[in-house]
């Protein structure tokens, strides 16, 4: 599933973004432009998960201190009173982006505030920075970071595989961090500041997923895979004796110091011919756990084993739950239950068909139980029940003939984690989500036991295009590895993606600006067309026909009336049609691989670019001619549009640090572009409603603009600039895609690679709008509590305008009885005092018509009683409890 979002980033970088001498300015240009700042508020458009979680970590110390890592996402650490996770790597910049891809990640059990990240995207050419480790005194609120000198790989082969960062359990100051590409084992003597090789260790790894590959990427030694602690081996204070590391070596895959790494040896007697993906020792019982599997995952394992090794004895058992000859997958996620010593966990990580699998043990791998058997095949038999009503898009719209189940219980499970002060909670990453169960005794009665997705707040989709049509829904989105969403409500995790096909990755979406309910995209499917139409605005989806030689989705757009399309697929040349793509034609002047789009205007006019030549069709893109437009960058990292309302606006941003980079803008459809000095580089560009007083559209980017990288606004075309992000968020790379909402001044939704879609808004205008009036008239409230836990809930409010006017913006406020704290709240912005809550609308919700109703939710906190508020007041009135 993930392979898709290799590229996403790098195909881009690979021109040269990140390298260079500065962007020389061409002629045109205009004068310079002024930079201010501006704040803004930042949130997810909510999808809940969206791509693999390799690693869980929970703090052996403090209770409900966990944290999760994400292979191209950054890093999150787990909130209990609203059950959702907090991200903790968006400050990391443009030039780093690579540091967003987190190989591992380390919670300190001497001190709890102390957490450490390795991090490093890939460890070939496609990342242009060598890794580092990133150090917090704060649970991740703010790092600082020690630079490596070679590459990591959080999104390489093997990135499952770990923890490659450990923690002295009994001296904290020292550090060890296993290395791949040959760099071999590393350690820290002063709480990470600075690295240095164990120049003594004897084997640097010897395992390569694929010697032939040219990229380098399946080709690269995967190394030193974890780092584990025996740490009853050492006292508080001392460095601990006895430590133990896993090396991707199919011969030689543990080794151990009995002298806190002075001298390293081979473990002996240990078994041959596969990769131990990981090690957790039972310091309880004396046991070494080895999961073990051929491959290194996270996509690939024929065959695996489940090892223990007693640590007094020097005593290997095989512990397998299954005959050898039985397995067509590996072993990875693993973990024991610290509270109740003997109990042990397994995953069949590479399981893909039907299912993974999840094995028990409560006597030391004596014995095991499955997750699921069969009854009498096809047939099966789970010992738990898969709730995804908070996620229900898991289900990926499928119905799948037995044995396979929707949804599925997962793949690429290799993250696997017990609750070390709670036998009954248990957490597991896949592809797709973090799946979780409160219940996990009820295992070993025989009960079903229930998992849900425990996902919420890490966002992980790689962006490659965005729309925010003038009416419909305000968001679509097309996503890598998960097809793309249509959002109605930005805080609510939509029902399903895109289906009818279902798109491994949608690579381009447009619809038709006067007529927003035609929508189209295109993606890569491995088997089927790869295009696909909507007429209700994306809420249904029907296949086109693929022209000859396709092979991938590339660039798509709908003319202005959506009465015809262009397509610029991968595999062939650019086509059109009129209608919905039951046969195509060759367009004729324009090359193949150009990137398209339309006129927002004349739905006969289309667009093009590549390789620094602008093309233009007048005939609904049957024949293009290039413009005579020159400056333009050489290259084919460029994205541009056409403005909506105005024939022949086109704007253009991209480029190269070693040739044109920047903002170009046309009035005349291309036959002349004028560059905007001041923007040192620019890589997206997009439109959103005129500001108060304004007549042109607000202008987006994610740019250079003033020597600082940034997502800026400008409300006069370019004149002047605000940067509205700060540096606190930046999200790695936003390259791909950016656009305003045409209905809400000042939003702007934001593409990431690995951080999903992030949106933005002005806060004092409420999302946009203007100060929130009293609306007048009768209302009515419903308080209900949704879901109850110990000190936590979660509730939701509707208000309902009951009169004969229609609002255009509201406030209700209340009082808490019990002393209540809201710790999260969506559909609205809000304040507390005390027990006072004041929430009002954002900008999307502030009309309510008579007779019509608004809703909001929230998470809070509650200590001895959780009763309903006895009051709500809409303004200076009450309103009616029902």
């Amino acid at each position: 599933m993930r392979r898709t979002r290799i590229l996403t980033a790098v195909l881009a970088l690979a021109a040269g973004l990140l390298a260079g001498a500065p962007p020389a300015l061409g002629a045109g240009s205009t004068k310079d432009v002024s930079v201010t700042a501006d704040t803004y508020t930042w949130k997810n458009a909510r999808i809940d998960g969206g791509g693999f979680v390799p690693g869980i970590v929970f703090n052996r110390k403090e209770r409900n201190l966990a944290y999760a890592r994400t292979d191209i996402g950054g890093a999150y650490r787990w909130q209990q009173a609203s059950k959702t996770w907090t991200p903790l790597l968006d400050s990391v910049g443009w030039d780093d982006w690579g540091h967003t891809g987190v190989v591992s990640l380390a919670s300190d059990s001497v001190d709890p505030d102390k957490v450490y990240a390795a991090v490093g995207t890939y460890t070939n050419g496609w990342d242009p920075g060598n890794g580092a480790v990133m150090r917090s005194a704060d649970r991740g609120a703010s790092w600082q970071k020690a630079d490596l000198p070679f590459k990591l790989g959080g999104n390489m082969p093997g990135r499952g595989m770990g923890e490659r960062l450990a923690v002295d359990p009994n001296r904290n100051s020292v550090l060890y961090l296993g290395a791949p590409s040959g760099k071999g084992l590393w350690r820290s003597t002063d709480s990470g500041v600075s690295w240095s090789q164990v120049a003594n260790f004897p084997n640097v790894g010897t395992y390569v997923q694929d010697p032939s590959d040219t990229s380098g990427y399946a080709s690269d030694n995967q190394g030193i895979v974890w780092v584990t602690f025996d740490e009853s081996t050492g006292t508080a204070g001392s460095a601990t004796r006895t430590i133990y590391v896993g090396v991707a070596d199919q011969d030689n895959a543990v080794y151990r110091s009995t002298d806190a790494g002075a001298t390293w040896s081979r473990l002996a007697g240990q078994p041959t011919g596969y990769l131990a993906h990981k090690g957790v020792l039972d310091a309880a019982n004396g046991y070494l756990y080895l999961a073990y599997s051929d491959k290194g995952g996270p996509y690939d394992g024929g065959k695996g084993r489940l090892w223990r090794y007693a640590t007094a004895t020097g005593t290997w058992t095989d512990i397998s739950p299954v005959a050898e000859a039985d397995t067509y997958y590996g072993f990875s996620g693993l973990t024991v239950d610290r509270q109740r010593p003997g109990t042990v966990m397994a995953t069949a990580y590479s399981s893909w068909w039907p299912d993974t699998q999840i094995f028990r043990s409560t006597d030391s791998g004596g014995a095991w139980t499955k997750a699921w058997d069969y009854t009498s095949y096809p047939d099966r038999a789970n010992r738990y029940t898969l709730d995804v009503s908070s996620s229900p898009w898991l289900t990926w719209g499928a119905n799948p003939s037995p044995p396979e189940q929707t949804p599925k219980l997962g793949w690429m499970t290799e993250a696997l984690e017990i609750d070390p002060f709670d036998s009954d909670r248990m957490m597991y990453g896949t592809g797709a989500t973090i799946y979780g169960t409160e219940e996990l005794t009820k295992w070993d009665s025989g009960s079903r036991f229930t998992i849900r997705p425990m996902v919420q707040g890490l966002e992980e989709t790689a962006v490659n295009d965005l729309a925010s049509p003038p009416s419909g829904a305000p968001l679509l989105s097309a996503l890598g590895d998960i097809g793309g969403f249509r959002h109605t409500d930005l805080a609510k995790v939509p029902s399903m993606m895109f289906t009818q096909p279902n798109f491994t990755t949608t690579t381009s979406l447009d619809f038709a600006e006067t007529n927003p309910g035609t929508v189209v995209r295109v993606g890569d499917l491995d088997s089927g067309p790869h295009i696909a139409f909507s007429t209700d605005n994306g809420a249904n989806w029907f296949a086109g026909t693929d022209p000859s030689g396709v092979s991938g989705g590339g660039t798509v757009a709908a003319a202005a009336d959506g009465s015809r399309f262009v397509w610029s697929p991968a595999g062939a040349g650019v086509q059109y049609t009129t209608g919905f793509g039951t046969s195509w034609q060759a367009s004729s002047g324009i090359p193949a691989g150009a990137v398209v789009e339309s006129d927002r205007v004349d739905p006969k006019v289309f667009y093009g670019f590549k390789s620094g030549k602008f093309y233009v069709s007048s005939d609904g893109g049957a024949t293009f001619t290039a413009s005579a437009a020159s400056g333009l960058p050489g290259g084919d990292s460029v994205r541009f549009k056409a403005l909506p309302g105005a024939k022949g606006d086109v704007w253009l941003a991209g480029g190269a640090t070693d040739g044109a980079y920047g903002l170009w803008h046309s009035t005349d459809a291309g036959a002349t572009f004028t560059e905007l000095s001041g923007v040192e580089q620019a890589d997206t560009i997009g439109f959103g409603k005129a500001a108060p007083g304004a007549s042109y559209q607000t202008l987006y980017t994610s740019a250079k603009i003033g020597g600082v990288r940034g997502i800026f606004r400008s409300t006069d075309k370019g004149a002047t600039w605000s940067r509205i992000n700060d540096d606190a968020h930046q999200w790695g790379w936003t390259g791909a895609a950016i656009t305003g909402d045409p209905r809400v001044y000042g939003r702007v939704y934001v593409s990431t690679n690995g951080r999903g879609v992030v949106y933005g808004d002005i806060p004092d205008a409420g999302g946009g709008t203007d100060p929130t009036p009293t609306p007048t008239g009768a209302c009515t409230v419903t308080y209900t509590v949704t879901n109850q836990w110990a000190g936590g809930f979660q509730a939701e409010v509707r208000l309902t305008n009951t009169g004969s006017s229609a609002w255009s913006g509201w406030s209700l406020g209340w009082s808490f009885a019990d002393g209540q704290r809201i710790t999260q709240l969506w559909n609205a912005e809000y304040t507390q005092s005390g027990s006072a809550v004041t929430a009002r609308n954002v900008g999307w919700n502030g009309g309510v018509a008579a007779g019509s109703s608004v809703s909001f939710g929230f998470t809070g906190t509650w200590s001895g009683a959780n009763t309903r508020p006895p009051s709500f007041q809409l303004g200076e009135q009450s309103c009616t409890i029902v």
